[in-house]
């Protein structure tokens, strides 16, 4: 029987010791400073800051006004939306969001999450264009699992405006004689 390598014991008891450090902390910011505040039905400033950012990487392909002050008001549309929508998610998932938003209001969260080292909100479209394609694609089944939090929440919120139908080519429901 060969001998476990001693290198390979310390490593896996960094890893674990990383994780429950990472796991403490979370903890920790996410009784500190909540990702949804309200009684979890609502986005705190952190998550709006992040949701605005994801919202301008996703739909500014044509999908967002041009006009500033037309592109201000359909984004806080929006934000108001997506608080609709988590409201009448179930408590334990609302919780779950919360607590990864929390995580991702942190410049460490942030970071070692998703890699991404800018704040949300001096973060460049185009950065965080490409930071959400590296999620998409990732390796790491948490990585890719906040990738699609992100834009399902996104897209969510701003498909259910009937106005943005017409901007995929939906032309709304049909009719039922």
């Amino acid at each position: 029987m060969a001998t476990p390598d001693p290198k390979r014991r310390r490593l896996l008891k960094l890893g674990l010791g990383a994780a429950v450090v990472l796991a403490v902390a979370g903890g920790g910011v996410a009784l500190l400073k909540p990702g949804l505040i309200d009684g979890d039905k609502k986005l705190s400033p952190g998550a709006r800051s992040l949701f605005r950012a994801v919202a301008l990487a996703v739909f500014d392909g044509g999908l967002l006004p041009a006009d500033a002050a037309a592109r201000e008001a359909t984004l806080n549309a929006f934000l108001d939306r997506l608080d609709a929508s988590i409201a009448v998610f179930p408590a334990p998932v609302r919780a779950e969001l919360s607590q990864v938003l929390s995580l991702l209001d942190t410049a460490p969260g942030r970071f070692g999450l998703i890699g991404l080292k800018s704040s949300w909100d001096t973060v460049s479209t185009p950065e965080l264009a490409g930071v959400l394609e590296q999620l998409r694609v990732s390796d790491s089944n948490t990585r890719q699992q906040i990738y699609r939090a992100l834009r399902d929440l996104s897209s969510l919120a701003f498909f259910t405006d009937p106005a943005h139908w017409a901007l995929v080519g939906y032309p709304g429901p049909r009719a039922i004689p």
